[in-house]
């Protein structure tokens, strides 16, 4: 809702991200991610958001009715809050998908190492006079190459993944 009424009231007002962003002296970018709802404003950028823009603040949260000013630091206390468990709740969500992409990652490698190993290089034994037959197994042999030589260092990427990304307790 915030990042709406931010959009909605900066183009009312014939502002680009770059104008309000030189108004509130950060970059177009921090606007840019309120407007997506990647991030919000601290309470003092609030504050001058709202100056900047002319609105007051309970507008930009999406209320609509006047209230005592200890009433609306309250309910712009709540709606932030609101505002950063949902930040906090994709956050997690993203966490929660790079650690299954680094354990399937990890997964992978395994496998296909397991594979590899099982398969001894059959193509040391095949009969290379058949064209069909040369280019598989140059081809073959050129994964299995490059796999050998790349696939730890990948290996090692995910496990120190897998690690950053951990739950923390």
């Amino acid at each position: 809702m915030l990042n709406e009424n931010i959009k909605a009231i900066r183009k009312s007002k014939g502002l680009s991200q770059q104008e309000l962003a030189i108004k509130l002296n950060v970059v177009r970018q921090t606007v840019s991610k309120w407007e997506q709802g990647l991030s919000v404003p601290d309470s003092d950028l609030l504050l001058s958001l709202s100056e900047a823009l002319e609105t007051p603040v309970s507008t930009l949260l999406g209320e609509n009715t006047a209230e005592s000013e200890v009433d609306d630091l309250k309910a712009i206390c709540a709606k932030l809050e609101v505002i950063n468990l949902q930040l906090a709740r994709r956050e997690t969500i993203r966490k929660r998908i790079l650690l299954w992409f680094f354990i399937s990652l990890c997964a992978v490698i395994a496998i296909i190492f397991t594979i590899l190993l099982a398969l001894e290089s059959p193509y040391l034994y095949w009969d290379y006079s058949d064209p069909e037959t040369a280019v598989f197994g140059a081809a073959f042999h050129a994964f299995e190459w490059l796999f050998i030589r790349i696939a730890p260092m990948i290996l090692i990427g995910s496990v120190i993944g897998l690690f950053m990304t951990r739950k923390k307790e």
